[in-house]
């Protein structure tokens, strides 16, 4: 019966000393297999993700500006082809009026004239020449954006909307002949040349459908020059001047990666 007791006793005594001795240590860090603390596993898997982000990012950046380029050639494409419907219109309505005016001279030259017993007699021109064509602000702003959207001379292009802007200073392709210019010398990376022709558009011509793709085209400047301030004023210029444009919504995209 006492060996009993002193084994029991024995026994206890060999368990307490066992929860001392584990709880008198620290816990160890965890470590795997390769060495490293699972802290460090997780910071590097965190970079990998903010790096695969980043480059995501940047590629869509360059997605947008490719297509940006995309939709000025098709608005240039569409101003050229409203250009000519606009002259063909006019060319016919200027054909109409000669031959009002032609039919005119002749009832009161005596011409045109109707009898009861024959009939009505009547003399007209079969056809009358359409109006010579001279070359004007029309035809010379028209052979500067074919030069880009139709044989892409884009060097030649410079020049041409040059001496365009210089010959008709206030005709009303005034506007969009220093935008595209402004986006030929953008793309020659010529910023200071480029900026000088988007503020023109954005400062003398208000009202231009082209001012919120100017002022766009300004930020995009500042970014790449590195005044990211300046820039995120103009992409918000953007977003609260005109907020029914298509270039509302590539600055909004470009303010977000700001």
């Amino acid at each position: 019966m006492a060996a009993s007791v002193r084994n029991t006793i024995k026994w206890g005594v060999t368990l307490c000393a066992a929860l001392t001795a584990s709880t008198g240590f620290a816990q160890a860090p965890v470590v795997n297999a390769n060495g490293g603390s699972e802290l460090e596993q997780r910071i590097v898997v965190l970079e990998r993700i903010v790096k695969s982000r980043t480059e995501m990012q940047h590629r869509m950046q360059t997605q947008l500006d490719n297509m940006q380029n995309e939709v000025d050639q098709l608005r240039g494409a569409v101003e050229v082809n409203t250009n000519e419907l606009q002259k063909v219109l006019e060319r016919q309505r200027e054909l109409y009026l000669e031959i009002d005016k032609r039919v005119e001279a002749l009832k009161q030259s005596g011409a045109l004239t109707s009898t009861s017993s024959s009939g009505a007699v009547s003399t007209v021109p079969e056809s009358a020449p359409a109006s010579p064509v001279q070359v004007g602000e029309s035809e010379a702003y028209e052979s500067a954006v074919n030069l880009i959207l139709k044989s892409r001379e884009y060097d030649k292009a410079i020049p041409a909307f040059q001496s365009f802007i210089e010959r008709f200073p206030n005709s009303e392709y005034a506007p969009n002949a220093h935008y595209w210019l402004g986006q030929l010398l953008f793309n020659k990376q010529q910023w200071s040349d480029a900026s000088e022709q988007f503020n023109i558009v954005v400062n003398r011509f208000s009202s231009s459908t082209k001012r919120p793709d100017a002022l766009l085209k300004l930020g995009v400047i500042a970014q790449r020059n590195g005044d990211n301030a300046s820039a995120r004023q103009l992409f918000l210029q953007v977003v609260n001047e005109h907020p029914d444009s298509s270039a509302k919504r590539l600055a909004e995209s470009r303010l977000n990666n700001l």
